[in-house]
């Protein structure tokens, strides 16, 4: 039953696709021959909207394919180097203006999540939603106390549209990884799209939103880059997330940005402040940071602030990745091709029998010749890209839980390069970078060691006489201990080496026995025989303690 909902859903997305005549924009030198056969034997199937622009057609297939689709959109919609006006204008639609579900079904599942009539917990509820994405849509409201508050509420029956599209997806890449096995090991398809999995149902529970919030919050309370808004958790639940509102200017507008006076090339540099501080600094990062969820304080506009909304999904690195992470991204401002290549190698992400001069060669050869442009025109998200298609030459397994790390370095990099065109990401990232390494591995590492470590001495330091003391007693005991096992091995020894003597003359009686019986010395041969006897189980039992 399972295999026939996937296919029927297969045919739902390629009924999609050419239904708004997708087909058509891929140039004939790049349609592979499964999409020709598929186009052919859909005949039936025709362009709908062949009135409509190619980035209207895009936007409305992702729309009316899903979540999913659309959190794919999304992502797109940030890499306007990549895309042609017109199709990224399109896609930026779908950060916040996915089209609503009713109000009436919003209220009745706040009522009904909360318990209380919607009168009961607020002064005012707007029914008409704010804003409307791909998982969740927002509405208006205050609070009894007064405070002005915006209310997330998840879209009914999501959960079954996800399931199918990511059942599909799964499905799709078991059948790779048997296909193409010595490729599936190092892509890890199956792993990735179960990562991908795992990512948006985290984000269908609200209540783990708001925890996140309220550590993004807590991460940089007092900040001037990056402001979070409030959560009040005692209106939380699964599918409703009650928050503060936020009255800021989004990000994707320039035009309002500008005539604000905001600093655009501060404000960008500070956006990848923010990014790498969130990676390296708190290991725990806003992994969906696309413009839809990004805003700019109207306030000091010489000084801008980040406001971040939408934590549904984050990323964690543990501290090897992390110091991994930064010495790469130093090798790659110091263009040392070598470190890179050692790094990959000691971290794993490489097998350890990878010739590093090799590896090394390689990616001098592909990357090299990016950094020739001005360091203000290069993509960090590209030379990512060429260096891990390089090192999958070199059979580098993907790391899914650098999955989300690329995809939010791509979404800050676009953002960036979108308000301030000239962005050098570099320059911008490298001090960073600099400065956390010497605190991870200088004399900094060390200090900050001993404070981190201080609160514990601290505890400990009145018992220390009592644990000395402990120790040496300890160590006596164990002292004795080995005294004893070394005069029961010396015994043993001298026991051992009486055994050997009395069984090796036990051997030289029994030879003199055997020369007296064959001279007819009978009544001497049996004494010697007797006497061997005798001398062999005295040995052999010196020889048993």
């Amino acid at each position: 039953m399972k295999k026939l909902r996937e296919l029927v859903r297969l045919y739902q997305i390629g009924k999609t696709l050419f239904d708004y005549g997708l087909d058509e924009l891929i140039p004939a030198r790049l349609q592979i021959l499964p999409a020709r056969l598929a186009r052919k034997s859909l005949f039936w199937l025709k362009n709908r909207h062949p009135d409509l622009s190619r980035g209207k057609r895009i936007r409305l297939a992702l729309e009316h394919l899903g979540p999913v689709f659309i959190k794919f959109g999304q992502m797109l919609s940030t890499r306007r180097d990549l895309l042609p006006p017109d199709i990224a204008e399109e896609l930026a639609l779908l950060q916040d203006r996915v089209p609503p579900f009713d109000g009436i079904l919003a209220r009745k599942q706040i009522e009904a999540s909360l318990r209380q009539p919607i009168e009961v917990l607020f002064d005012e509820f707007d029914e008409k939603p704010l804003a409307s994405a791909s998982i969740a849509q927002v509405h208006t409201a205050r609070l009894k106390t007064g405070q002005d508050i915006v209310i997330k509420v998840i879209r009914p029956s999501i959960e079954r549209v996800i399931e199918a599209d990511v059942s599909l997806m799964h499905s799709m890449a078991t059948l790779l990884a048997r296909l193409v096995p010595e490729r599936s090991s190092r892509l890890r398809p199956v792993e990735v799209v179960e990562e991908y999995r795992k990512t948006l149902f985290d984000e269908l529970n609200l209540l783990r939103e708001a925890a996140n919030a309220i550590q993004l919050r807590r991460n940089f309370e007092g900040s001037r880059t990056l402001y979070v808004p409030e959560i009040y958790s005692s209106y939380c639940h699964e599918n409703v997330l009650v928050m503060e509102r936020i009255y800021g200017i989004p990000v994707s507008d320039i035009d309002a940005l500008q005539a604000n006076g905001t600093d655009m090339k501060l404000l960008a540099e500070r956006g990848v402040e923010v990014f790498f501080t969130q990676v390296f600094r708190d290991s725990f990062f806003h992994a969906d940071m696309h413009p839809g969820n990004i805003f700019v304080s109207y306030e000091h506009p010489h000084d801008p602030q980040w406001i971040g909304i939408d934590c549904g999904i984050v990323g964690t690195l543990n501290r090897d990745d992390k110091r991994y992470l930064a010495e790469n991204f130093l090798a790659f401002f110091n263009r040392d091709y070598r470190k890179v290549a050692e790094l990959h190698v000691e971290s794993g992400w490489v097998p350890a029998d990878t010739k590093v001069e090799e590896f090394e060669s390689a990616i001098r050869t592909v990357l090299e010749p990016i950094f020739e442009k001005p360091l203000s025109e290069i993509s960090f998200g590209h030379v990512l890209l060429n260096l891990f298609n390089t090192a999958r030459r070199f059979n580098m397994a993907v790391q899914p839980q650098l999955v989300l790390l690329q995809k939010t370095l791509l979404y800050v990099e676009g953002v960036g390069r979108q308000l301030y065109p000239q962005l050098d990401l570099w320059k911008t990232a490298k001090p960073f970078l600099e400065e956390w390494m010497q605190q991870q591995v200088g004399y900094k590492a060390v200090i900050n060691a001993v404070k981190e470590k201080a609160p514990f001495w601290a505890e400990k330091l009145p018992d220390l006489p009592e644990l000395v003391y402990d120790a040496l007693r300890q160590a006596k005991l164990q002292q004795r201990q080995v005294q004893g096992l070394y005069n029961q091995f010396a015994r043993h020894d001298k026991s051992q080496g009486q055994g050997r003597f009395l069984l090796a003359m036990g051997a030289t009686v029994l030879l003199a026995s055997t020369l007296l019986l064959g001279m007819d010395r009978t009544e001497w041969a049996m004494s010697g025989l007797v006497l061997t006897l005798v001398v062999w189980l005295l040995g052999w039992r010196k020889i048993a303690r």
